[in-house]
């Protein structure tokens, strides 16, 4: 799933089409790898997205709004004091590889003009966004790299800046066809994707699969003049698009749905089964391709604590139920330890110290003899006595192992609830009402009495049902409790899905009879807001409000309810989380 140089010189067109001739109106820095510029033009304004993360790296033109820190770090205010009020004026890309040239027109602190350059390098883990004055010397970048890093070039502040190395492949979009074929021709101990990859500037792996499967990926040394012919037709394809400027953005799906890859041009090489969907601009196709997988990585990045408290919680509490419960298995025979003290204390009589260990004939079992074992120290009556007092233990020991086991299951689903809750949330606001949430039950420490400022809170998430219903969802255990409890009325629906961690899900009746279509669309919903999300059929109980009730010292979220219908539905994986 790599971003290549040729989709980055299309991505630079559309940029260039949109922004040259904007001007830098205010500057983000949602976490420390991403960069999101303000950018003003006469038609409106627009985000300029950057990312140097390793897991995708990119930039391109979003539509998404991302939260940024409460206090801005210090990238972030060097980058407004040198380009808030700069203007685009060239995007340069170098050859076909993996690195744009901005070039702005500033000012600096005394009103004079200055050229500035921010280069973005798509490199993987070596991806970096730095800032260049016009004397080429580095101002700083999202990653400084000194020499235990590299060794072929720094990356600090003040040092000359120096394009990353020349990777020495044929760059396709100036050398002809017949000289590309004939350098991968010469790799005859390599697979021919293999050879297309080593050998040519700007291709990703996709796109050398896709040429080579045109010519049966073979290898290179099996190569008939008709499968050169074939490479040399595939390799002038790619060549038209790029000087005709017209790619095919699309994205490939698995048969469960779960993107695969994207790429510029039309693949094939899946098979019918992999269903393709077409975008009208890669700046499209990147914001909804790396939406989930960006989301994931800032829950990661600012949960990420949370996540292991959590999980190793959970892995500590089962272990401990699993140990409650062999312990419980072993009082299944408390009524045989019963059974064996009545019968030694029925027949003190004809029993004698010493023994090790007595025939008895069992009056429950048809008088057939039993053999006990008993402890040739003890006499009689005594080993009568150890057997009730073991009887006795099993029964307390029952009690109590049972408490413990449904106490320890309670407490494994409410740990289920809030690493389903961290799965979803997004917002440094919602991330912080599950670590107060954590923090309250005690699974966490407070660092300091110090009062902290808290950000605002979020309301639930909200939707209308296609005849016009309100659904209220929950964010967090929390706000789960005050929308159930607190906000939703006694005849509003309540959903939940069943035997799955989830969130609340209501209803808003406003005084009219909720139809069967909102109860089905907000049960899909309440499958969307679950941990069983990537399942086909989700059954979720729904009942009026004033049929769920809140158990006393129950954790947060935790409801009953006996009065309910299920329905089964299938999630609506068109909301986006």
């Amino acid at each position: 799933m790599a971003l290549d140089g040729i989709t980055l010189g299309f991505i630079k067109n559309e940029i260039s089409e949109y922004l040259l001739g904007a001007k830098v109106e205010k500057v983000y820095q949602p976490s420390k790898c991403e960069l999101v510029f303000l950018m003003r033009t006469r038609s409106g304004a627009y985000r300029l997205y950057m990312s140097a993360q390793a897991i995708s790296p990119r930039i391109h033109i979003t539509s998404q709004t991302l939260e940024n820190p409460q206090k801005p770090p210090m990238l972030c205010m060097l980058l407004r004091k040198r380009l808030v009020g700069a203007t685009l004026t060239e995007i340069n890309q170098v050859s076909l590889d993996r690195v744009l040239e901005l070039c702005f027109d500033a000012t600096d602190e005394i009103g004079d003009k200055v050229k500035l350059k921010v280069f973005i390098e798509i490199m993987a883990q070596r991806s970096n966004i730095v800032l260049v004055n016009e004397n080429g010397k580095v101002i700083d970048a999202v990653k400084r790299v000194d020499e235990t890093k590299s060794t072929y070039r720094e990356v600090l502040p003040g040092g000359t800046y120096l394009l990353p190395p020349s990777q020495n492949k044929l760059d396709i979009s100036s050398c002809s066809a017949g000289e590309i074929v004939k350098a991968v021709c010469e790799k005859k101990n390599q697979k021919l994707s293999s050879a297309i990859l080593s050998s040519v500037l700007g291709v990703s792996p996709i796109v050398c699969r896709e040429i080579a499967c045109a010519c049966s990926d073979k290898a290179v040394e099996d190569m008939t003049v008709i499968d050169e012919s074939v490479l040399y037709d595939k390799i002038v394809e790619i060549q038209n698009i790029i000087a005709e400027n017209k790619p095919s953005p699309q994205v490939i799906f698995d048969p469960e749905g779960n993107p695969v890859d994207f790429s510029f041009m039309d693949i094939t090489q899946y098979g019918e089964n992999y269903p393709v969907k077409k975008y009208s601009s890669f700046s499209e196709l990147l914001d909804e391709f790396c939406f989930e997988t960006d989301r994931m990585y800032r829950i990661k990045r600012r949960a990420g604590d949370m996540l292991k408290l959590l999980n190793n919680a959970s892995q500590r509490v089962a272990k401990k139920v699993n140990l409650q419960k062999m312990q419980l298995e072993k009082c299944d025979d408390k009524e045989t330890l019963r059974i064996y003290a009545e019968l030694i204390n029925s027949n003190l009589y004809r029993l004698e110290k010493g023994a090790a260990f007595y025939d008895i004939e069992n009056y429950y079992d048809n008088n057939n003899v039993v053999r006990i074992k008993v402890n040739p120290a003890l006499s009689p009556v005594q080993n009568s006595q150890k057997y009730y007092k073991e009887y006795k233990k099993s029964v307390t020991a029952e009690k109590m192992l049972a408490d413990l086991i449904e106490s320890g299951e309670q407490e494994l689903l409410y740990i289920d609830s809030v690493l389903d809750e961290l799965s979803r949330a997004d917002s440094e606001a919602e991330i912080s009402e599950i670590r107060q949430e954590l923090i309250a039950g005690g699974y966490i420490r407070r660092k300091s009495k110090d009062k902290i400022k808290l950000p605002k809170s979020l309301p639930p998430y909200e939707f209308t049902t296609s005849d016009g219903f309100r659904v209220l969802v929950g964010r967090n255990n929390v706000q789960n409790d005050k929308l159930t409890f607190k906000t939703a009325k006694n005849y509003d629906m309540w959903l939940h899905t069943q035997d799955f961690a989830g969130s609340h899900t209501v209803i808003v009746s406003d005084n009219r009879e909720i139809t069967d279509t909102a109860i089905e669309e907000a049960a899909r919903i309440a499958a969307r807001f679950s941990s069983a999300d990537g399942a086909d059929k989700v059954p979720v109980d729904y009942t009026l409000i004033k049929n769920v009730k809140k158990p006393n010292n129950a954790k947060p979220g935790k409801v009953i309810y006996h009065v309910y219908n299920t329905i089964y539905v299938t999630p609506n994986r068109d909301i986006q989380l």
